[in-house]
């Protein structure tokens, strides 16, 4: 089963864990990481994602929510993801609080791409002991480890 997502992350974030008492403030801080990270604008990315969360809720159980945009300017999907102190409301399917982040941004016209990545990030954040493993790291570099254990020992090699 795929559970590395260097592709996603290599040009994306990963942050170190935060506090946050909203879902706005989960997005705000993911959408802020990745336009630093991409030279987009923040408030383009937040407003994106939060457009899309009106049509329904990202939170896809277990604590897990993977919301996600289409945004002009960018040349493939790219990914953020947090690990937050507590979970935060998400209106998931099972109503658990959301505190594994995961934000995709794809360009406007990647449909297939857009959906290959959300399908490969749902698998991996499906894996029971990979969410267990996310919530005990307590730092970016040791949830890079996990989320992308092709570039570790490729770095290690």
């Amino acid at each position: 089963m795929a559970t590395d997502l260097t592709s996603l992350l290599g040009e994306g974030v990963i942050l170190d864990p935060v506090s946050a008492e909203t879902r706005k403030q989960a997005l705000t801080t993911l959408a802020s990481a990745l336009a630093e990270r991409t030279g987009l604008d923040a408030r383009d990315i937040f407003d994106a994602v939060m457009e899309r969360e009106r049509l329904g809720s990202t939170g896809v159980g277990e604590g897990v929510a993977i919301p996600h945009a289409r945004i002009e300017k960018l040349p493939h999907p790219i990914g953020g993801f947090v690990r937050l102190q507590s979970g935060v409301d998400f209106d998931a399917v099972d109503d658990r609080p959301c505190d594994l982040i995961f934000m995709l941004i794809a360009p406007v016209g990647s449909g297939a791409d857009h959906l290959r990545a959300l399908a490969q990030v749902s698998r991996t954040l499906r894996q029971p002991d990979l969410r267990e493993a996310l919530r005990k790291a307590d730092s970016a570099v040791k949830m890079r480890a996990i989320l992308c254990p092709e570039a570790a020992n490729a770095s290690a090699a």
